[in-house]
């Protein structure tokens, strides 16, 4: 049986790799936490480990046969605007740790998702080669970008020396259940649901200009290219584009959701506060031409899967420790 190890695997983008792949007899699965407690399953596995320490990350990857590395410190606009620096020591520290560890350990596969920030903005979807490391990048994203770019190479560097195979994927803009729906943490999708169905006085209050557009995947997508990962490329190290492909606009995006809602929610732009008003989609001809993969769930079915999902599990009285109806 192949042992998988989810790094993260308490937070979104981790619990739904672990769910994802328990579900298949073939993987044992074994789930990495540390803040956040354990959730119940009865094919994952559960190792607490600081991710930040040497002996964290020796015990976590001790015995894997696949990484995925998931574990990561994120937030929305806000944080990027406001303390960008939140979101990159840990980040940093874990992943030096975390390649470090498993060249040493000889792992034979690692899976780790890097993100799309790097790129400029543009109309056009941006292909892989598309990035220009010689190129000012966008200020509110430089400092993750710079890490992000930093340790795709690393991951580059210790394929070409050991027995480890690196799979970096640049994912666009994740989202699903377990998303974060809280509106101090959230990305545009998680905010945007919780707004959609929570809201009082008949309005959804979008924060920037609602001009800001993104490409936007479902968990599911992002899980389908790591199986084909998984599967696929024999080479010591790969970077893929993953994404739907095209790009929509915050105000499409929320007047999407609200359709999608059922609720008759007047649509309401606050230009005052913090957002990031880019453009970005990902070409992702690479992944397809060499390990088959394509985007399966569209934008309007993702949301009304998010939206159900949020209904059944309502995830904001969960964090708060209440009794969910």
């Amino acid at each position: 049986m192949i042992r998988v190890v989810v790094l993260g695997a308490t937070g979104f983008v981790g619990r739904n790799m672990a769910e994802a792949f328990a579900a298949d007899p073939a993987f044992a699965v074994v789930g990495i936490k540390n803040s956040r407690p354990a959730f119940a399953h009865p094919r994952i596995s559960w190792i607490e480990a600081d991710l930040t320490t040497e002996a964290g990350v020796s015990a976590a990857l001790a015995g894997a046969d696949i990484v995925v590395h998931a574990a990561a410190a994120t937030a929305g606009s806000g944080a990027n605007l406001g303390d960008p620096l939140s979101m990159i020591v840990d980040n940093q520290v874990m992943n030096g740790r975390v390649f470090a560890a498993a060249h040493r350990l000889r792992v034979p596969h690692v899976v780790w998702f890097s993100c799309s920030v790097m790129y400029a903005s543009s109309p056009h979807a941006q292909r892989e080669e598309d990035f220009d490391p010689a190129a000012d990048l966008h200020p509110a994203y430089a400092g993750v970008a710079l890490t992000k770019v930093y340790f795709e190479r690393m991951c580059a560097w210790y394929a070409g020396m050991g027995a480890t195979r690196f799979t970096v994927l640049r994912h666009s803009n994740v989202y699903g259940p377990h998303d974060k729906y809280d509106l101090a943490r959230s990305h545009v999708f998680g905010a945007t649901v919780t707004k959609a169905l929570t809201s009082t006085d008949g309005r959804l209050v979008l924060w920037g200009t609602g001009r800001a557009a993104r490409d936007l995947i479902h968990v599911d997508d992002l899980y389908a290219a790591v199986r084909a990962t998984v599967a696929g490329h024999p080479r010591p190290y790969a970077l893929y584009n993953v994404g739907s492909g095209s790009a929509v606009t915050t105000r499409e995006l929320a007047a999407r959701i609200v359709r999608a809602a059922g609720r008759p929610l007047e649509i309401v732009l606050d230009a005052s506060r913090p957002t990031i008003d880019t453009e970005l989609s990902l070409d992702c001809t690479r992944i397809a031409t060499e390990l088959g993969w394509r985007p399966r769930i569209g934008l309007d079915e993702g949301i009304a899967r998010t939206i159900a999902w949020w209904r059944e599990n309502r995830p904001l009285e969960r964090a708060a420790g209440q009794a969910v109806r």
